[in-house]
């Protein structure tokens, strides 16, 4: 009996098992009392002081994980952990503050520490050229591309950031919106946020049109709170939007409670789109049209890419692009005559 067995017992990831075992935080009530149940059940004991000697000879991962309340983190993290299970691994999660310099953080760990290798989720390149020659051991970037940026040591898995903000522009003009607002990143120090915009940018220039940055685009950073207010002084300055594109899921429910407070109905009078596909977006209502990353793959490809590096096998820097999906749900009306609208699914898009 080991923790694989404990994790199809109960349901749950390996990676929610081993944090329960290790009393990590970030476990919901129900998964923590279900894993708990299962141990009691089968009488498992893991063995603390084979696991406190075996530890005592190498160092863990470091998982860096740029803002404190993005969903599809949430999910990587949870991804990630497991598979460093799976690799007998150990794997430590650091959060930092969205406008934090986490490779700074990470440069000091590397001092203190020692760990054998950083998954970052999220990253300011501005950070990563300004402190990243400090770190010594094998680096990877999750979300954000790091191709072009001269560094070695560091590979990078992302969405096209871009191609996916045109996919959506492009959905709602053929639903035909022409007014659509966007929400979400700070541009200064999130290149992700850039590239979204970059994509709106020219998704509205594909179609013969001009987006008003200033009036049309509120950031902000990637939280349900941050997005509801971001969303409320958007719609105070442009009330005529039909529709709204949220940088983040977690933006876009905060947008949507924001929407309702000021007397609009989504999507009879703006319709509304997120981005990341977190599982939570499947069950607002009305449930919430949206950019799929792929968090598995993601964390999946990550992970396998740091244990080549660190063990040797590999260690050429790698920068991939994961599909992205656009899954079309209840949150966008279309404007159009129903004999010219696109058919709209539950999911669909390009990759």
């Amino acid at each position: 009996m080991d923790i694989r067995d404990i994790a199809r017992l109960s349901g749950y990831s390996v990676g929610t098992v081993s944090r329960v075992l290790n009393d990590h935080p970030g476990v919901s009530v129900r998964a923590r009392e279900r894993v708990l149940e299962v141990v009691r059940e089968v009488g498992y004991e893991p063995n603390t002081n084979a696991r406190h000697l075996k530890m005592r000879g190498r160092a863990s991962f470091a998982i860096m994980v740029k803002g404190m309340q993005n969903l599809l983190f949430n999910d990587i993290i949870e991804k990630a952990e497991g598979l460093f299970a799976e690799a007998d691994e150990e794997a430590r999660v650091h959060f930092v503050d969205e406008d934090a310099d986490e490779v700074a953080r990470a440069a000091h760990l590397d001092k203190i520490r020692h760990p054998k290798g950083f998954l970052f989720l999220g990253g300011d390149p501005n950070n990563f050229r300004g402190s990243f020659d400090q770190i010594g051991v094998p680096c990877v970037l999750l979300t954000n591309t790091a191709e072009g940026w001269g560094l070695t040591g560091l590979s990078s898995f992302s969405t096209d950031d871009e191609a996916a903000a045109e996919a959506v522009i492009d959905h709602l003009w053929e639903c035909g919106h022409r007014r659509i607002g966007v929400l979400g990143g700070n541009r200064k120090v999130s290149e992700v946020s850039e590239h979204r915009l970059a994509g709106v940018v020219r998704a509205f220039e594909a179609h013969g049109a001009r987006f008003d940055v200033d009036r049309w685009y509120e950031p902000c950073r990637f939280s349900m709170g941050a997005g509801y207010e971001a969303a409320m002084r958007l719609l105070e300055r442009a009330d005529d939007l039909t529709a709204v594109f949220a940088f983040g899921d977690v933006i876009a429910l905060g947008a949507l409670r924001a929407a309702t407070d000021r007397g609009f109905r989504v999507p009879l009078d703006i319709s509304l789109v997120g981005f990341d596909g977190v599982d939570v977006s499947q069950y607002s209502v009305p449930r919430l049209t949206t950019v799929r990353q792929d968090a598995g793959l993601l964390a999946r490809r990550g992970v396998e890419a740091l244990l080549a590096a660190t063990r040797g096998k590999d260690a050429r820097a790698v920068h991939e692009s994961v599909p992205f999906r656009l899954l079309r749900r209840e949150s966008v009306l279309s404007l159009l005559p129903a004999s010219t609208a696109s058919a709209v699914g539950v999911e669909g898009g390009r990759s």
